[in-house]
């Protein structure tokens, strides 16, 4: 089997993968996304499929250069037919929570009441009809990057008055409705291959925005998760887990999310309104980063059945490769 590619740019979320590769003695090599280079001419790859851990968070790193080229190579992928985990389809809703919101829309499935804009200026009339406190969210973030909650429209008002809303890296934006969560946690429900793998409470820190559970170093009850499962900025996060099932009717819809997304390994979070006690979907998170120490906290390690996935889809490759090298050699 050619090697396996994982194409990534943060230093430290996928150790676990390539620990799971390496204990098998599976081939794969490391692709620096943020230094990258691809020929349009060329007609394949030495890699038997391509992972794709792309972040949009890695402006944050500064690999901005990243961001949409990803979509490009993915794409290049594609077309001369090398298989892709999390190809250009659902990267393109990671890069857009505008789309993540009309791919809801479509699915007839809740979300929070929210405005699309591209100019700042607009932010306040388009809040209006909504309830407050609102959120401008950058339509490309990463890690609760570019999220700012405002308490009022006079707030919201001055903040563009001093110009300082910034709409992110292709300046576009969410306004969007800021719900009470019920009992202070969202949830986030892990799928691979378009099923349910498990699902999380996440406790944010208070005004935190960043709910990545890859940087989780506490259950709920206090306990300190292995340190060496954390992210190196964890200890600063303020962030709790805990492991939790949620009702068949969410998870259907979760999976209906999934696989209308084609969304190989991701994420899916969403929030209970504690004024109305319904859920709304608000994150379809194509970058995985499963939690810190999975055994603790959901009783499983999930890295072992996405190296399954990945492995099931690299032999598919190899083992077509192979089919169409014989079918040419016969005479």
């Amino acid at each position: 089997m050619q090697p396996i590619a994982v194409y990534h740019e943060h230093p430290d979320w996928f150790k676990p993968l390539f620990t799971e590769l390496e204990r098998r003695d599976l081939p794969y090599v490391r692709l620096d996304a943020s230094a990258h280079e691809f020929d349009p001419s060329e007609d394949d790859v030495p890699y038997s499929l391509v992972v794709n851990r792309a972040s949009p968070s890695a402006y944050l790193r500064g690999h901005r250069q990243s961001t949409f080229y990803t979509l490009h190579w993915l794409r290049h992928l594609e077309r001369i037919g090398i298989p892709v985990v999390n190809g250009s389809k659902v990267y393109g809703f990671e890069l857009s929570k505008a789309s993540q919101l009309d791919l809801l829309e479509e699915l007839g499935l809740p979300y929070p009441r929210s405005r699309a804009i591209n100019e700042p200026s607009r932010a306040v009339d388009a809040a209006k009809g909504l309830r407050y406190p609102v959120l401008v969210k950058a339509n490309i973030g990463g890690s609760g990057a570019g999220i700012t909650r405002y308490e009022s429209e006079s707030a919201l008002a001055g903040a563009v008055a001093r110009g300082e809303v910034d709409l992110g890296v292709d300046g576009v934006a969410l306004v969007q409705e800021s719900a009470p969560l019920r009992d202070g946690h969202i949830v986030r429900v892990e799928t691979l291959g378009g099923n349910y793998l498990y699902g999380i409470k996440v406790y944010p820190a208070v005004g935190s925005f960043d709910l990545c559970p890859a940087d989780a170093c506490q259950t709920t009850n206090g306990v300190e998760l292995v340190r060496g499962a954390c992210a190196v900025d964890a200890p600063k996060t303020g962030l709790r887990v805990e492991g939790y099932e949620p009702p068949r009717e969410i998870i259907e819809q979760v999976e209906a999310i999934s696989r209308r997304a084609g969304l190989d390994i991701g994420g899916i979070e969403y929030l209970v309104d504690d004024r109305d006690g319904k859920h709304y979907f608000y994150d379809i998170n194509a970058l995985s980063n499963f939690v810190a120490d999975p055994e603790s906290v959901i009783g499983f390690n999930p890295w072992r059945q996405f190296v399954d996935y990945i492995v099931e889809r690299a032999v598919g490759r190899t083992v077509r490769a192979e089919n169409n090298a014989t079918h040419a050699a016969l005479p």
